[in-house]
């Protein structure tokens, strides 16, 4: 889940910013601006960024905090976007964070990317439309933004759902809350802490992230029917599911296996154990030892599967309900970002080697990538909480999606 060297999740570039020299004084090089994959539904997209107050618990990674405060972004379909701004994929405070914290490590200084800058297919404050509403959570991976999710988020939003995006303040990157202020992680003092004082803390550690999470979305969910705007009135509270990436993937899995509102969860190669070795079945989670009894997604890069990741393959064993296997021939763990998308232009447009983007998200077309993503995770709400599906895609091996491998 976290620190193992090719999920890059706990890499920080100490890089300085490039300048340029103009006429003698230093002058920043203009920033490259990406763009996002646009989506693909039938509605257009609103969203509403919103701070949830938990006061009936400490914060429990800043104990000097009497309460745990989130910030979630509520992706929807919109009546009207009109007259409406396409929000920003990150905000200000949380891009600039991001620029220094990235997944990308070393292979990218800070300086180079002006991150506030993409904008997302979503309108802030746009109306919303439809009635009984299925609701999906997403959580990111250990150290991400929420936002790092915005591509298939702002897919599924416009294909009728309500998504909701969770920030895990003090272990994402960086948090912005309203009013500018911004709170940062403290995950990498505390896994080196953790490092420093052996093995067993370290598998404290581990546990401690995943728990903070789902006690996280399941004050979410507690809050759901609260959503302003009318959004909350809208949601058809049975049909409940939860996708994510990494660790973000684990806490889906788990939270569904805590909290029976969670319908149908979707792990993106996140591992469901205390540990930061795949191939390692010691310290398994109780969603790994006890299995589900509802619909379970796992779709990995490749060499990801159940049978070589050890707690895919005890979840596996031990759960009774439907459950499937997906492998993306050719993609990396990066690959089921956000950065699918970021990574071939940013390597593009700032000359870099073409290692780093297969270092980063693999070597599958990112263009297909993106598509089979939304297709499969689409296909896995729709059946799962609509009864849809009429593809039939998670059956077996589609001649259409020859990326997508079924895993047996």
């Amino acid at each position: 889940m976290i620190a193992p060297s090719r999920r890059a999740v706990l890499s920080v570039a100490a890089l300085s910013a490039a300048a340029t020299l103009v006429g003698g004084p230093a002058v920043a090089a203009p920033r490259l601006r990406l763009t996002l994959p646009a989506p693909t539904g039938p509605h257009p997209v609103g969203t509403v960024a919103l701070r949830l107050v938990d006061r009936g618990r400490r914060d429990p990674w800043v104990g000097a905090r009497a309460y745990r405060e989130l910030m979630v972004s509520v992706r929807y379909p919109a009546r009207d976007v009109r007259g409406y701004r396409r929000a920003p994929q990150m905000t200000a405070g949380a891009a600039a964070a991001y620029d220094r914290f990235n997944g990308l490590g070393e292979d990218l200084p800070p300086g180079k990317v002006d991150w506030a800058a993409t904008r997302s297919h979503a309108y802030t404050g746009a109306p919303a439309t439809g009635a009984c509403l299925p609701v999906v959570l997403y959580s990111p991976g250990a150290g991400d933004p929420r936002t790092l999710g915005t591509t298939l988020c702002d897919e599924l939003a416009s294909r009728g759902y309500v998504v909701v995006m969770i920030d895990h303040t003090y272990d994402a990157g960086a948090v912005e809350f309203p009013g500018g202020r911004v709170e940062r992680t403290v995950l990498l003092d505390e896994f080196e802490r953790a490092r420093k004082a052996g093995p067993e803390q370290v598998v404290a550690f581990l546990k401690k992230v995943a728990d903070v999470r789902v006690t996280d979305t399941r004050f979410v969910l507690d809050r759901l029917a609260d959503l302003p705007g009318g959004l909350g009135r809208r949601l058809d509270l049975g049909a409940v599911g939860m996708f994510g990436q990494s660790a973000g993937g684990f806490a889906a899995a788990q939270t569904m296996h805590d909290d029976r509102r969670v319908k149908a969860a979707l792990n993106m190669d996140g591992v469901m154990g205390y540990t930061q070795r795949d191939d390692d079945p010691s310290n398994p989670s109780t969603v790994a030892t006890d299995g589900v009894d509802r619909p379970l997604l796992l779709m990995g890069m490749d060499g990801d599967t159940h049978h070589t990741v050890a707690s895919w393959g005890q979840a596996w064993e031990h759960s009774t309900g439907w459950h499937r296997d997906l492998t993306l021939a050719g993609a990396a763990h990066a690959s089921f970002t956000d950065l699918q998308s970021q990574v071939p232009q940013i390597v593009r447009e700032l000359g870099l080697d073409d290692s780093v983007v297969t270092k980063n998200v693999g070597t599958v077309d990112p263009v297909r990538s993106v598509a089979a993503q939304k297709t499969y995770v689409t296909a896995f709400f729709d059946r799962w909480l609509r009864g849809g599906d009429p593809a039939r895609l998670l059956d077996g091996p589609s001649a259409r999606w020859p990326e997508v491998r079924f895993v047996e």
